[in-house]
């Protein structure tokens, strides 16, 4: 996996708990080896065993992927301090995948965690997040003045699918279609996100960065608005 990160972190089930490494390539590819067996999947929730076959090892598995577990990592992110410039920090995620609820029912639970450590603090996601979009806009919320996180949640050229996206992985990247995406007003009349989809660039992951990276701003907010996101309640 040609520029992939490596993620630290653990995983936690009935059997016992162990130690691993998550490899992202910052799209829509991670892996990780869990008791000697490799698995991958485009999210922390769709995580399948490579081959398809079911591992001698013992784990529970909902169509095809990971349940009955909790995954924890760590992922390296960026903020940028207002007259200081960029500053490294932590974001420590967790994710709970409960038991099969039955046939055509999902899981009986799935709780994402996050929380951003920077200069000795912490700042929480709100208990309930459904996916990384929520979860990162709430961290932003609580940022003091003048911090900005810089991830590709809050890039200027990122957005979603008016019709909703997973936990993570499905942010639409526009960076090499600046001109169309920066037209966007909406889902409905001449400007809107429908017509530019196609010219996105790729999908990647909420917390990852690149070269292109511009702050979203309250004077082009695309489909999905601005970054954090108002709150309407």
């Amino acid at each position: 996996m040609s520029g992939g990160r490596f993620w630290p972190g653990r995983y936690t089930d009935r059997h016992g708990v162990e130690a691993v490494f998550f490899e992202s390539d910052g799209r829509d590819l991670i892996r990780t080896t869990i008791r000697g067996v490799r698995f991958e999947g485009d999210s922390m929730d769709d995580l399948g065993a490579l081959g398809g076959e079911p591992p001698e090892a013992p784990f529970s598995f909902f169509d095809g992927a990971l349940c009955s577990c909790l995954l924890e990592w760590e992922v390296p992110v960026s903020v940028t301090v207002e007259g200081q410039g960029v500053r490294a920090a932590v974001l420590d995620c967790s994710l709970r995948l409960g038991d099969p609820a039955g046939p055509g029912r999902g899981l009986n639970a799935e709780t994402l965690t996050t929380t951003l450590r920077l200069d000795g603090r912490e700042y929480r996601g709100a208990e309930g997040d459904d996916d990384f979009e929520d979860a990162l806009n709430e961290i932003q919320r609580q940022l003091p003045s003048g911090v900005r996180l810089q991830a590709c949640v809050s890039c200027a050229w990122s957005d979603y699918h008016p019709l909703g996206h997973g936990l993570m992985s499905g942010l639409a990247c526009f960076r090499t279609a600046k001109d169309i995406y920066r037209l966007v007003e909406g889902k409905r009349g001449p400007d809107n996100i429908f017509d530019a989809w196609d010219s996105r660039t790729e999908f990647v992951q909420e917390t990852w960065l690149c070269g292109e990276f511009e702050h979203r701003t309250a004077t082009h907010t695309g489909y999905r608005g601005p970054f954090p996101s108002r709150r309407w309640w």
